[in-house]
């Protein structure tokens, strides 16, 4: 199963895979971090798709065409904003993985990146948020033999430590 998990440094508009996870908001409008570079790579066309998809729930997620990325298609996830932990924001972060993957399983897709869901402006503290999506990861790998390829792409390497850190135990 690790085989088909890999964890690198990076930026998530670069990468090929048959979609890439947006950190979105729930307006699915763009904005800043993760969210404002898939919608600046992608052009125009993903925000005008968006903009029919209507408003998504906090922990669930939406599909659109990736357009201008290497990725066929965008999963936008809308994570919880940090509130101090006693919000819910554990459940919620963990749904957004589990929309993603019965997203991917709904269109037959086998490759994924995901970013770190809500650790940004979002302020969800990125050593309690990596065991959350690296547990669902797993599950979803162990329920689908299909899934050929789970990327998580961490844009500095203080966060990608975090993740091989959570990996390890």
């Amino acid at each position: 199963m690790t085989e088909r998990l890999e964890l690198i440094q990076g930026d998530i508009t670069h990468v090929t895979a048959d979609a890439i996870v947006n950190a979105a908001n729930s307006s699915l409008g763009g904005g800043g971090g993760v969210d404002g570079a898939i919608h600046r790579a992608a052009g125009r066309e993903l925000l005008a798709e968006c903009l029919t998809l209507g408003r998504c729930p906090t922990g669930q997620a939406r599909i659109t065409k990736g357009y201008r990325l290497p990725a066929a298609h965008v999963i936008h996830a809308v994570g919880p904003v940090w509130q101090g932990g006693s919000h819910g924001e554990d459940a919620l972060l963990a749904s957004c993985y589990r929309s993603a993957f019965a997203l991917m399983e709904k269109h037959g897709l086998r490759t994924v990146a995901f970013p770190s869901i809500s650790t940004g402006v979002y302020g969800f503290p990125i050593a309690r948020a990596a065991p959350i999506a690296l547990r669902e990861i797993r599950a979803a790998l162990e329920r689908r033999p299909e899934l050929e390829r789970v990327t998580v792409v961490l844009f500095s390497e203080a966060d990608l430590k975090v993740y091989q850190q959570a990996l390890g135990a």
